[in-house]
């Protein structure tokens, strides 16, 4: 009776959880994608009175080698190679509108967009970076045992191994009118050579891993995308239905 009546408060006072629209990019060129975040943003913002779109997930693989300096970023500071020789390994550089300073994106780094109206969640700016670094906490330990860890004053989600500190995963956002953008990009399988043209978000001491470093075996891209997604579920309390 009492476990009864247990079941029966927790249904009536549970929290419901949002749900958001996902979406699956694929492999993808960046300049493509980032129009498409841009959209999604305005989107949301335009028509905050309107309707009651709470967000977006997005997942997204670029197929091409793409380094990013943020909008506080002095171009040239962290980049250690010329533009000629960007040019020679096929890499492109964009300047865009998000936090943080210089990182990588490529073949074997998923890389996670969510679009959402904070006003549906909280609004700290620095909670919701600290969420988005414990769904990849709550992801690489769940359900591959690397015990990932944050390291305070650097955003993003770190490694010790043999009393080495690495990083896994990099964050960079942008907020206009309590709306994110941009987002998070996690090393599944990279090739980490691209990652030595530059002083990494800006940290001189920075050492990038993967999971495929961590755990000496091929990881499921597939898998990954899979687990990642109900991670992010599981922190934001949200259902994520395909769009």
């Amino acid at each position: 009776m009492k476990l009864d009546l247990f079941l029966l408060l927790y249904q009536i006072f549970k929290v419901k959880k949002k749900t958001i629209f996902f979406k699956d990019l694929g492999v993808k060129e960046y300049k493509v994608t980032w129009i498409y975040q841009k959209k999604l943003h305005n989107t949301i913002i335009n028509n905050k009175n309107n309707n009651n779109i709470i967000g977006y997930l997005l997942f997204v693989e670029y197929y091409n080698h793409i380094y990013t300096i943020g909008q506080n970023c002095k171009r040239y500071k962290h980049l250690l190679v010329s533009e000629y020789f960007l040019d020679q390994i096929n890499a492109y550089l964009y300047k865009i509108d998000r936090g943080g300073d210089i990182t990588y994106h490529g073949p074997g780094q998923l890389v996670v967009y969510p679009i959402l109206d904070m006003n549906y969640f909280f609004l700290d700016i620095h909670k919701y970076i600290r969420y988005l670094e414990e769904v990849v906490i709550y992801f690489l330990y769940k359900y591959y045992k690397i015990n990932g860890i944050r390291i305070k004053g650097k955003t993003g989600v770190w490694i010790i191994n043999n009393k080495q500190l690495r990083k896994i995963c990099s964050i960079g956002i942008k907020i206009k009118r309590w709306t994110t953008m941009h987002g998070l990009s996690l090393n599944v399988n990279p090739n980490l050579k691209y990652f030595d043209y530059i002083i990494p978000c800006g940290i001189s001491d920075c050492k990038m891993t993967s999971m495929k470093k961590e755990l000496y075996i091929n990881i499921s891209f597939k898998e990954v995308k899979y687990l990642l997604k109900q991670s992010f579920e599981n922190i934001f309390n949200i259902e994520c239905i395909s769009n």
